[in-house]
């Protein structure tokens, strides 16, 4: 089994999606660590909002190569840098893989053909919600999970880069996210936040946001409810 480290900068949705990447690398054998020393995957969920996060990660990535020159791994950049940053990542010979945050399936595949040379998968996705995974939660007090209830942004705003690098609107399927949240108070969480670019939007047939308040409320009494990001 390969054991698989992962650092995760920027938003709440980072967190939530750095749990799916988990779950689906677990699927298929890979084993989560927190020491980056044991570690035969070495990868960085990364941002892009802010200069300083990327410089930051360019930084980290110098940083893991150090462990290349100790041993055999991969390194990988997830997330809105590799989006944005693809093609500098792939030309500075220090990564081997660059996965965009519609590509997380793909990852098991990325990973095993990245002995032959850089993998890169950065392919936006008009419908792609990891709506069916179960994510492998990385709290571990055990009190708050994220459930992601939709991905990307049709805002465009002039200063975010959002919508480049997450993608256009949609929303997940609500039975989904219902039942995610039903497993988490089976496993002892006491509140969750539904995150979006914008929760605002989010709308699934005949339930919009308010909707999917009232059904995450009346299936789940017990639990407490925030949501993040909201732009009216």
């Amino acid at each position: 089994m390969k054991k698989v480290y992962i650092e995760t900068y920027g938003c709440q949705m980072n967190v939530s999606d750095t749990e799916v990447v988990f779950s689906i690398l677990g699927e298929e054998g890979y084993v989560r660590t927190e020491s980056i020393d044991e570690a035969d995957v070495i990868m960085a969920n990364t941002c892009a909002v802010r200069d300083n996060a990327e410089q930051r990660i360019l930084g980290r990535i110098e940083h893991f190569n150090i462990q290349r020159r100790r041993r055999k791994v991969i390194i990988g950049i997830l997330g809105c840098m590799a989006e944005r940053q693809k093609d500098a990542l792939l030309a500075s010979g220090k990564v081997d893989v660059v996965a965009g945050p519609d590509a997380y399936r793909r990852l098991p595949q990325l990973l095993a053909a990245a002995a032959d040379g850089p993998q890169i998968d950065v392919t936006l996705s008009r419908d792609e919600t990891y709506a069916e995974i179960m994510p492998t939660r990385t709290d571990t007090n055990g009190v708050s999970a994220f459930i992601s209830i939709m991905r990307g942004c049709n805002n465009v705003c002039s200063y975010c880069v959002v919508p480049f690098t997450r993608g256009a609107e949609r929303s997940r399927d609500h039975h989904t996210i219902v039942r995610e949240a039903c497993a988490c108070v089976e496993q002892g969480y006491k509140e969750v936040t539904l995150l979006g670019q914008n929760v605002d939007s989010y709308n699934d047939g005949e339930v919009n946001f308010a909707g999917l308040l009232r059904l995450v409320a009346e299936s789940c009494p017990a639990l407490r409810l925030r949501f993040s990001t909201s732009n009216p």
